[in-house]
């Protein structure tokens, strides 16, 4: 009886030091995004919380929105976010639940007859949840410490898409306007050849050129009209925006080329370091090992109770005693659990295996097309966009000289801004191809994102030959 007391007070001693964090976890989620994102993320659990993050977002959408300002308002305002952030609370309950011994189960008994009274109480207790606890404890806080970089990883998906959306959209809204001043051009060569044609000065082949280049304008500015609104609207739903918060503005233009290209010193080792997938890998394999470890413990002893007993009956004094209750392995000995243990265990690390391989190759690949995006946008900005600027100088030149006709002058304007636009989509590639390298880096593959589109090619509505 005494033992079974010493028991029932440690049990109650090792339920009352299971408690929940201050935090639920999230400091340490805040702590990964912040170092790979440069935001940081908090759980809103109250009206209030919701109401402070709601005057930041507000706050944001004042001036012109940054590519930062997005991330941050994403972080603040994604409602899918926030929902994925209720898995790690899931994980704090299941790991507080591993250090609180499951609940004693009390049965009462009463039988009459004969003019005799029986009663009959049980109070059973977990034995072997109380000795396996602590091992029951280190795997609960393996899966809770996966839960967080699970949340970090969500969050710093998100990021990593809104970036990406970001440079889609104002690059998409910049090549709209291009693609108006092609049209404006195309209006005009159109009826001026009508005019011509119509006083005997232009050949019917010449001006169904210029009809044909107009009709081809007036697409071309419908699909970009349309390719900058979806990409808004892409936009609108990963910062989780609605009401008077579409009101939001874009800047008129993309980030201009950094002067200097990024060298990621130690790429490879820099992945397999801060990488959340490989570290989510890693974690899993380690907590599928201390699963392991648990199962081997156990595999002979499935149920292991012991339970307080006393009885009483009438005109008898009360008989006390105890009650032991196992199952016995006569036809499973375990081996079939600790199989399943061992194949899961080989599995989670050979996946973990292919991450780190993964990883690796696409920390290569996102640098190579880094770089070879910086150095097409470097070529558009120094080579492309300033000779288009220096021909149309000299037409105009040749122009005022009467070297040249009107519709040559129309033509080059419409080669200058086919020039541009194949500079501003080279710029969009570029921001794109940097946030990629920096996903590879330290957060997760960059093909788990979205790709971003590329808008139709300028040269689809370059001028009529004459």
């Amino acid at each position: 009886m005494t033992r079974l007391t010493i028991i029932a007070a440690a049990s109650l001693l090792l339920a009352g030091c299971a408690s929940f964090s201050p935090d639920g976890g999230f400091g340490k989620v805040s702590q990964l995004t912040q170092e790979r994102t440069g935001q940081g993320v908090a759980l809103q659990r109250s009206p209030e919380d919701a109401q402070t993050a709601q005057n930041r977002v507000a706050e944001l959408l004042q001036a012109a929105l940054t590519a930062d300002a997005a991330v941050e308002v994403a972080l603040l305002n994604n409602r899918g976010l926030q929902a994925k952030f209720g898995d790690l609370g899931i994980a704090e309950s299941e790991l507080v639940r591993a250090g609180r011994l499951k609940n004693p189960s009390l049965s009462f008994g009463r039988m009459s007859g004969g003019g005799g009274v029986e009663i009959e109480r049980t109070v059973l207790f977990d034995i072997l949840g109380l000795l396996t606890m602590p091992m029951a404890k280190e795997v609960g806080q393996q899966r809770f410490e996966q839960a967080q970089y699970q949340a970090a990883y969500d969050a710093v998906s998100l990021a990593a898409d809104v970036r990406r959306a970001y440079f889609d959209a104002v690059a998409a809204q910049e090549l709209a306007k291009f693609y108006e001043q092609v049209k404006e051009t195309a209006d005009v060569s159109n009826e001026l050849a009508k005019r011509m044609l119509q006083a005997g000065n232009f050949n019917k082949l010449a001006q169904m050129r210029e009809q044909a280049f107009y009709a081809d304008a007036t697409a071309q500015l419908a699909r970009a009209q349309h390719q900058a609104a979806a990409q808004r609207e892409k936009l609108i739903r990963l910062l989780g925006l609605y009401g008077e918060q579409l009101n939001f503005r874009l800047p008129q233009r993309l980030p201009e080329l950094p002067k200097q290209v990024l060298e990621p010193q130690n790429a490879e080792q820099t992945a397999m370091n801060k990488r959340l997938d490989v570290q989510m890998a890693k974690r899993a394999a380690e907590a599928t090992a201390k699963s392991l470890h648990l199962t081997n413990a156990t595999r002979m002893v499935n149920v292991l109770d012991v339970a307080y007993k006393n009885k009483s009956e009438s005109g008898a004094p009360r008989a006390n005693g105890y009650e032991i209750e196992l199952e016995l392995p006569l036809f499973d000995f375990g081996s079939t659990r600790a199989a399943r243990a061992q194949a899961t265990y080989m599995q989670a690390v050979n996946r973990t295996a292919e991450v780190a391989v993964n990883a690796r190759s696409e920390v290569r690949e996102a640098y190579s097309a880094y770089r070879t995006a910086y150095d097409l946008a470097q070529h558009y900005r120094d080579e492309v966009v300033p000779l288009r600027k220096r021909i149309s100088e000299e037409n105009l030149l040749r122009y005022n000289g009467m070297l040249i006709g009107v519709f040559e002058l129309l033509a080059d304007a419409r080669e200058q801004v086919a020039g541009v636009t194949g500079y501003v989509q080279a710029l969009r590639d570029f921001w794109v191809a940097e946030t990629n390298l920096q996903t590879a880096l330290t957060a997760r593959s960059p093909a788990a994102g979205s790709v971003s589109q590329p808008a139709a090619a300028a040269g689809s509505a370059t001028a009529p030959g004459h």
